[in-house]
C-alpha cells in the first residue's frame, strides 16, 4: 500500500498563509503531480505530508492510518529535494547505500540493492565517482537512486529537475516516469512547470495560494480548466481571454461576434470571458466562426509560428506553420473552433456549465 491523504491542510507563517484548506487524495501507485507558482504552498504541502511542519489544521494519513502526529522518521517516505543533497565524501555507492545502512542492512542486501539501482538509472559507471567528479544530471540521478533504494510507503519530489539545463530536464522527465512504472511507487511530484506535469502525471492538483483550484488528469485540467486562472496558467503559449456577453444564439465582445457555443447555458447579458487557445485558433482559413483583427506580430519557434493578432483590445496567440508570414497592421480574420472554446464568469472566473459537450 501507498495510498497519501491530506484534508484541510492549514499552515501560516506569521501574516501569510501558505496552506488554506489544501485536501488531495493520492491513488496508491500514481505519478500526482502538485503543480503552482512560486508561493502557492506546494513544498509546504509536501513538507507538511514529510512530517517536516507543524500545522495549524488539518490531518495527514498515510495507507489510511491518521499519521498527523508522528515524526518524520516513522512515516517510512522518502524525499528528493531541488538541491542533490550527496555526502561530498561519499562515493555514489556510498550515497545510494546509506540509507541501508542506517537500517543496518546486509553487506549481500546492499549491494544488491545498489546494483539495482544503478541498472535501472544507468549509473553503474559513476559508483566509485564522489559527487565533485559528476556533472548535474549525474548528481540527480545518484540522489534519485538513493531515494529509490528502498521501498518506502511513497516518494515525495520537491522540484527536483529545477537545476538541471533543459536538454537534462527533457531527458530526466522520460527517465522518471519509466522509473516510475517498474517500480509501482506511489510519487508525489512538486513543480511550478506545467511541462513536467502534464507529460508525467497520472493525476494534478493545481495549488494557488494555499488553495487547490483544480485536482484532475493531465488531459481533463488543459481541456476542462475549472476557472479562469487554471486556464491561464496551464498551457503554452497562455490562453487568450476575451471579454463578452451572451445574447441570444451570440456571443457579442468589442467590435466582434461569433455564434454562441451550443454547449453552453449562458443566461443573456451575463458579463463573459471567452479562453480561445492558439491551437484552437487559425489565420490560414476562414470560417463561419471568425474574429476581424490586425497583425500585431511574429513569433518564428522553428517548428511553428505563433501570430499574435490583436483584436479589440487584447491580442490573441496563434499556433500556425512556420511558413506563415505577413506585415504588422494588416488585416486579417481568426477562425474559432468554438467546440474547443471555454467560457468563464466574468466576476467569480468560474468555468460556464458544459452539459452535453
Amino acid at each position: 500500500m501507498g495510498t497519501v491523504a491530506v484534508e484541510g491542510l492549514r499552515k501560516s507563517f506569521g501574516k501569510v498563509q501558505a496552506l488554506d484548506g489544501v485536501t488531495l487524495d493520492v491513488p496508491d501507485g500514481s505519478f500526482f503531480v502538485v503543480l503552482g507558482p512560486s508561493g502557492a504552498g506546494k513544498t509546504t504541502t509536501l513538507r507538511a505530508i514529510a512530517g517536516l511542519e507543524k500545522l495549524d489544521a488539518g490531518s495527514v494519513h498515510l495507507d489510511g492510518r491518521d499519521a498527523t502526529g508522528d515524526p518524520p522518521a516513522a512515516r517510512d517516505l522518502a524525499m528528493v529535494f531541488q538541491s542533490y543533497a550527496l555526502y561530498p565524501r561519499l562515493t555514489a555507492y556510498e550515497n545510494i547505500a546509506s540509507p541501508l545502512r542506517a537500517r543496518r542492512s546486509s553487506s549481500s542486501e546492499i549491494a544488491a540493492a545498489v546494483e539495482r539501482m544503478s541498472s535501472l538509472l544507468h549509473i553503474e559507471r559513476l559508483l566509485q565517482r564522489r559527487p565533485s567528479q559528476m556533472s548535474g544530471g549525474e548528481m540527480q540521478r545518484v540522489a534519485l537512486a538513493r531515494a529509490l533504494v528502498r521501498r518506502p510507503r511513497a516518494f515525495l519530489m520537491d522540484e527536483p529537475l529545477t537545476n538541471l539545463d533543459l536538454k537534462l530536464r527533457v531527458e530526466m522527465r522520460t527517465e522518471l516516469t519509466r522509473i516510475h512504472r517498474s517500480l509501482g511507487g506511489t510519487f508525489v511530484y512538486v513543480t511550478n512547470d506545467q511541462v513536467e506535469a502534464l507529460s508525467m502525471a497520472d493525476q494534478v492538483a493545481v495549488i494557488k495560494e494555499g488553495k487547490v483550484q483544480q485536482v484532475g488528469t493531465p488531459t481533463e485540467v488543459y481541456e476542462r480548466p475549472a476557472n479562469q486562472w487554471v486556464a491561464g496558467f496551464v498551457g503554452s503559449p497562455p490562453i487568450s481571454l476575451l471579454a463578452c456577453r451572451a445574447e441570444g444564439d451570440r456571443l457579442i465582445g468589442e467590435g466582434w461576434t461569433l455564434p454562441r457555443p451550443r454547449w453552453t447555458t449562458a443566461e443573456d447579458g451575463r458579463p463573459l470571458m471567452l479562453g480561445l487557445r492558439a491551437e484552437d485558433l487559425s489565420v490560414e482559413q476562414r470560417g463561419d466562426a471568425s474574429l476581424p483583427g490586425e497583425l500585431y506580430g511574429l513569433e518564428p519557434l522553428g517548428d511553428r509560428t505563433v501570430v499574435d493578432v490583436r483584436v479589440g483590445t487584447e491580442i490573441l496567440k496563434v499556433k500556425a506553420r512556420p511558413s506563415v508570414t505577413g506585415t504588422p497592421g494588416e488585416r486579417l480574420h481568426v477562425t474559432v473552433d468554438l467546440d474547443r472554446a471555454h467560457l468563464f464568469d466574468a466576476g467569480t472566473g468560474l468555468a460556464l456549465s458544459e452539459a452535453g459537450r
